[in-house]
């Protein structure tokens, strides 16, 4: 098949895999306190060393593409009590451990974290790592805006430790960056990218978007180009995903203003060509980074992980996540927070844990999940030895022919490897293996195209 025949054939709605089960198929009766606290005990007692999520919600102003849960305001007087709600959130989980936990890795994401005072992010780590261990190999990261990112936000962090930081581009053309609503000029990306660089940052990611509203190959050529100059180290080069039914915000211009089907995988292609070009390895879906990297190592070693913050080279048995909506995972379990920052502060403020929903993994469910992670991973698993059941796996190795014949993988009695053509699709290549979309078939305006 032709590169657009595949397309034509493959681009449907698809999870991207942050988790197996997904969300909107996690167990419909809400999780308990009690079980999620038991959860979180047992895989703390196996490895006391954690990773963090912290979900810093607030923005200035409203990127119009942007899916993630934030609240928009110019208010700055909410910085300190929602930090204060984080760290109350941060005790409860204290107190059920039995001994000071290893933190391993802290990811602030947003939202705009930078939105955040710098004084204010440093009371909020330092109140996070007064009563834990930081590891000596820690990986510390947090996202900017760069036209709300300062010196002093860059020189506090990198005092309390962090040495990796991700920057949203998106594009580097004014009228893609108007349509859109980012107010941004290329001289303050320079800027932050250059102080970063001078402050001892080790690992500067960018977030490039293809499929934005009105952008064609011209943009995407001027972005790469422009991205080489300032050469970062990683780079995730994401798919527009149109959901206009989460994000009202997408509302902003019409749907023929998107470059859909065919132009948008053109942009893809493009992108990554090009980026190829320029020394950057691809890591896995949407990654890419340069040979120095440590994503590019655990790559190589077979070490690279995906959970709910993307890609990584930190494993731990427990994720914590705090603040509203933020997800949390014990590998048996996941607990996503209430949504409502509101609902959250009054949860934590009663000494409560923000229960929203959750979801408690089967034994089969952690077998899939493993499956899956290695195809997002390392572009292959085995099913020689697999303990799911006989009839679970003949199904998937049936479903997977389809895709052998289409050249997106290669099965070799039960180990299945992903072809470089396969890459692009490796969330379709997933789908066989996740039951519960089999139970449960996908509905209309669930997930985001393929492309």
């Amino acid at each position: 098949m032709t590169s657009s025949e595949l397309l034509q054939k493959y681009n449907v709605q698809a999870p991207r895999y942050t988790s197996y089960p997904t969300v909107p198929f996690w167990q419909k009766d809400p999780l308990k306190a009690t079980d999620w606290i038991s959860h979180v005990k047992t895989a703390f007692r196996k490895e006391p060393a954690i990773s963090l999520y912290i979900h810093l919600p607030y923005c200035e102003s409203m990127c119009t593409f942007c899916g993630c849960n934030k609240r928009i305001t110019k208010n700055h007087k909410v910085e300190m009590p929602y930090i204060e709600s984080l760290l109350k959130e941060w005790q409860l989980y204290l107190d059920i451990f039995d001994q000071k936990p290893v933190i391993k890795e802290i990811h602030l994401g947003g939202g705009t974290p930078t939105f955040f005072a710098p004084e204010n992010l440093k009371h909020l780590i330092q109140g996070i790592t007064k009563n834990a261990n930081l590891a000596p190999d820690a990986e510390l990261g947090f996202e900017v805006h760069p036209a709300s990112t300062t010196y002093e936000h860059l020189e506090t962090l990198y005092q309390l430790g962090f040495r990796r930081l991700s920057i949203g581009v998106q594009d580097f053309d004014n009228e893609i960056l108007k349509i859109i609503n980012r107010h941004q000029p290329y001289e303050s990306i320079e800027r932050v990218n250059r102080q970063a660089r001078a402050l001892g940052y080790t690992s500067i990611n960018f977030d490039l978007v293809f499929g934005l509203p009105l952008q064609t190959p011209k943009h995407i050529k001027q972005t790469i180009a422009r991205t080489n100059q300032l050469r970062p180290d990683r780079i995730a080069f994401y798919s527009y995903a149109h959901v206009p039914w989460v994000s009202p915000g997408q509302r902003a211009y019409a749907e023929s203003d998107l470059p859909l089907g065919v132009d948008k995988r053109k942009l893809y292609e493009l992108g990554c060509q090009l980026l190829v070009e320029s020394g950057y390895q691809e890591i896995g879906m949407d990654h890419f980074a340069l040979t120095s990297d440590p994503l590019f190592q655990a790559k190589q070693n077979g070490t690279l992980h995906r959970n709910f913050m993307g890609y990584t080279p930190v494993s731990t048995g427990l994720m914590i996540g705090l603040g509203a909506s933020s997800i949390s995972d014990s590998w048996t379990a996941f607990s996503q927070n209430e949504k409502r920052i509101e609902s959250y502060q009054q949860m934590v403020k009663a000494g409560q844990f923000p229960i929203l929903r959750g979801h408690e993994l089967s034994t089969e469910d952690q077998y899939i999940r493993k499956h899956i992670l290695r195809l997002m991973c390392q572009n292959e698993t085995e099913l020689t030895h697999c303990k799911l059941p006989a009839a679970v796996v003949e199904g998937i190795l049936s479903e997977l022919q389809a895709y052998e014949a289409d050249g997106l993988i290669t099965i070799d009695k039960k180990s299945i490897k992903v072809s470089d053509a396969g890459i692009p699709f490796i969330r379709n290549i997933c789908m066989p293996f996740d039951q519960k979309l089999k139970q449960q078939p996908v509905k209309e305006k669930v997930f985001s195209q393929v492309v």
